[in-house]
């Protein structure tokens, strides 16, 4: 057997009893939410955080005070993100961030939490407007001086063009990324609003989040103790696993469609009777 074989491990396939049980709960809501993290993009090419191959394994996510006064870290951190960001750009969403478009399209979905900054969900399909990004947007960049903002894309070309250290064209200011650096708390609208829908939903779905970092990680639970039916799916355990009230150790595609795919099924044949 080939080595590479030998050591490929397939995720955990969900039992299909388990996902006639989450989409029963989708189909009863009202006020569905989904808190996505990292293990939902894994699977469209793009890392996790934490595992042996993840973006905290290969480089180091400058600090906010290493961003405004150390030319040389901004050169590299811009530079990296120039080799970084055409990959990042041309990643497509993979089967679970399809099927949680597909609940907004259905008109099922009170909002999607998410702790990613590439954008799958509105790529996939999700509107601007019902997605709360707690970890702020690769896709902005903002100056620190005066606060205008850029579409990534145009800096993109700037670094193309042989900028090393772009700065606003309006101040002269220092740019940075639109994500959260370490030294920084999460964007202040982002977890208000966020915890407005906790507070708010009757149904959350948890997708490829270990759960733990707060405050996001406090979201689910503000959830449950809300009175929120609480679906964790995450191929790893979580903190908070014995709060949930359905449990699927899967690949989030997997599940995640395979629940979309019973929820349009039970809902044509309401349609035909």
């Amino acid at each position: 057997m080939p080595e590479s074989a030998a050591n490929f491990s397939a995720p955990p396939v969900a039992p299909p009893g388990v996902l006639d049980q989450i989409a029963n709960l989708v189909r009863s809501s009202e006020r569905m939410s989904v808190f996505t993290g990292a293990g939902i993009s894994t699977e469209s090419g793009i890392p996790d955080y934490r595992g042996p191959n993840g973006v905290w394994a290969r480089q180091a996510i400058p600090h906010i005070d290493t961003i405004r006064t150390d030319r040389e870290a901004r050169v590299e951190h811009w530079q990296d993100r120039r080799h970084r960001y055409p990959e990042m750009t041309a990643r497509i969403p993979n089967a679970g961030h399809e099927a949680i478009a597909g609940f907004e399209a259905a008109g099922r979905l009170l909002a999607v939490i998410t702790q990613n900054i590439d954008g799958p969900h509105q790529k996939a399909g999700n509107s601007d407007d019902r997605v709360i990004e707690l970890h702020g947007s690769t896709h902005v960049i903002r100056c620190t001086r005066c606060g205008r903002s850029w579409s990534g894309e145009e800096i993109q070309r700037r670094l193309e063009a042989g900028e090393e250290d772009p700065r606003c064209q309006v101040c002269g200011g220092v740019l940075r990324t639109g994500t959260v650096l370490f030294g920084e708390a999460l964007p202040e609208r982002a977890l208000r609003t966020a915890h407005a829908v906790a507070q708010a939903t009757d149904l959350m779905l948890v997708v490829g989040s270990s759960l733990v970092v707060n405050p996001a990680a406090r979201l689910p639970v503000i959830a449950k103790d809300a009175g929120a039916r609480l679906v964790i799916i995450n191929q790893s355990s979580t903190p908070i696993d014995d709060l949930a009230d359905v449990r699927v150790g899967a690949s989030a595609g997997e599940a995640l469609s395979g629940i979309a795919k019973r929820v349009s099924m039970e809902d044509r044949q309401v349609d035909d009777d």
